[in-house]
């Protein structure tokens, strides 16, 4: 997969308006403020190909980008508490839509962040994941804010907390600093590869 081939398609805020499933898609989910834009911007070596928003909750749309052949899919963020309710109820509407349509997803990136344990809000959707036996991986985003003595203990705690969900692994990232893009490239290329 060449990331430098990648650019911004549209953003669906309905799941009638969502292109047709016509290749392998790669789906990011996370909390709003986690990093899901700026991870974006690095797997691809672009600075703003996913805008990156200062106002957490504020991406209400199900963004797809073309990566060389594939879909970068990149969910909303929950989880942000001003977002009033019926905005809520169509983000579930939205979500579940996209994964009953039966779309050519191979491979859902969960977002967490390093510093703090799940929230109720991430663990309910590692149990969706799960229910829904979507295949997934956790990338752990923020790692630069961690100190070298937590940066070593910190992926083997998560990997704990997600295995039983299913997890297939857990990679330490950082957006700012490169950490951990190599390896979740690659885990990428081997789940498009494998045909995961």
């Amino acid at each position: 997969m060449n990331y430098q081939k990648a650019e911004f398609k549209a953003s669906y805020g309905l799941s009638s308006q969502l292109p047709e499933s016509d290749r392998p898609e790669f789906v990011f989910s996370g909390r709003s403020n986690v990093g899901k834009s700026s991870l974006i911007n690095r797997l691809c070596s672009r600075k703003n190909l996913a805008r990156v928003s200062s106002t957490p909750g504020k991406t209400a749309t199900i963004n797809f980008y073309t990566v060389d052949g594939v879909y970068f899919v990149d969910l909303p963020g929950y989880g942000y508490a001003k977002v009033s309710g019926a905005d809520r109820q169509r983000w579930d509407e939205l979500i579940n839509s996209y994964f009953d349509a039966g779309r050519q997803s191979v491979l859902l990136v969960q977002l967490l962040d390093c510093r703090h344990a799940p929230s109720a809000d991430d663990l309910q959707m590692l149990e969706y994941l799960h229910f829904r036996k979507i295949p997934f991986l956790v990338a752990l985003t923020k790692a630069d804010k961690l100190k070298k003595s937590e940066a070593a203990a910190v992926p083997a705690e998560f990997e704990a907390l997600c295995a039983p969900y299913g997890c297939k692994a857990v990679v330490l990232t950082s957006s700012e600093k490169g950490t951990g893009i190599p390896e979740l490239q690659a885990f990428l290329q081997s789940s498009l590869e494998s045909g995961e």
